[in-house]
């Protein structure tokens, strides 16, 4: 089986040769490329190149169009500056206003750091359709808020003003959906949902004002043809009824998470990747106990079940244990 053929057949749901492997490669993929983080997330070409390279040399089974959450941000008129050694940084346009009238519409064919993602897909699709998965990637409701506005001012605003809260991740949806399609259009074949700062939100904001709205995202993405994978950093325990309701056909789980408890959540259908520690695992760990413990997450996640870290692989990882991490696991029925 090649790549693709793996991703298809796990995501049905059907028996595969080995285990389908989807790390997160950002910076250590720019690095180990030859470039830098400044360059991978300004250019696609250079996305493109470092992702396809660590493809060829580690055995990953998909190509990813991740690179860093200000995207539409940049669309919806923020000012986004690159650095050589860390991610990208903002501004947020909305610090000092609730007025949604002065929020530019982002347009995915038009403002450029968004085409410059539809590019990447278009590029990884010319070059590498039927070989590889193709992810795209957007930001979730409450994370593209929180980006527009600051973490500690979002916050806020969900506790203080919960209609003006709902009112802007409503935009954020739109742009999401929007952006979602363009990339689908390109040949993606998932789409990745990023909403990190929502493992720090309670359980009843959570239900009330965020999942109705990541649910209405995965709708939009599943009906464009495309899968729709989740991915929330951090702790989602408190969250696991919420997300099992969302109908996402795959779910990243971080170090913090118990495998079997999303399991029991989520059920037989969908997918779970992860979730080796990036850091004292994978990062600092040996190719001895990497391997122990993608045996161990396997184990406790059950079928369906693809090989990947808690998050991003850190940069300074030493290349034999993303291959340990990488190193095909036969299926187990």
């Amino acid at each position: 089986m090649n790549g693709l053929e793996r991703y298809l057949g796990t995501v049905a749901g059907r028996a595969v040769d080995d285990l389908a492997r989807t790390p997160i490669l950002m910076q250590f993929a720019a690095e180990f490329s030859g470039s830098d983080y400044g360059r991978f997330a300004a250019d696609h070409c250079v996305l493109v190149e470092a992702n396809v390279r660590c493809a060829e040399v580690f055995g990953i089974d998909q190509l990813s169009c991740i690179s860093d959450p200000y995207r539409e941000t940049h669309g919806f008129g923020g000012a986004v500056t690159f650095v050589a050694d860390g991610p990208p940084r903002s501004t947020q346009p909305l610090a000092d206003t609730k007025d949604l009238d002065t929020l530019a519409v982002p347009d995915p064919m038009g403002s450029a750091r968004m085409l410059d993602r539809v590019r990447a897909v278009e590029r990884y699709a010319r070059d590498h359709a039927g070989t590889y998965s193709l992810l795209g990637w957007v930001e979730g409701p409450a994370a593209q808020a929180a980006n527009l506005r600051g973490v500690i001012t979002f916050m806020f605003d969900l506790m203080d003003d919960p209609e003006y809260a709902g009112a802007l991740m409503d935009v954020c949806v739109e742009t999401g959906i929007a952006f979602a399609r363009a990339q689908v259009a390109a040949g993606a074949d998932t789409i990745g949902i990023g909403d990190a700062i929502a493992s720090q939100i309670d359980p009843r904001t959570y239900e009330a004002l965020i999942q109705p709205r990541e649910k209405r995202l995965v709708q939009a993405v599943r009906a464009s043809g495309a899968f729709a994978k989740l991915h929330i950093c951090g702790n989602i325990t408190h969250l696991l009824p919420g997300i099992a309701d969302l109908g996402v056909d795959i779910v990243d789980v971080d170090h913090m998470v118990d495998l079997a408890a999303v399991r029991a959540a989520v059920g037989e259908r969908v997918v779970i990747t992860g979730n080796l520690d990036p850091v004292s695992v994978v990062r600092n760990g040996t190719p001895a106990s990497i391997a122990s413990g993608v045996l161990d997450a396997y184990e406790r996640a059950g079928n369906p079940y693809m090989v990947n870290a808690g998050c991003e692989i850190p940069a300074g990882t030493p290349a034999e244990n993303l291959a340990a991490l990488c190193r095909p696991l036969p299926y187990r029925a």
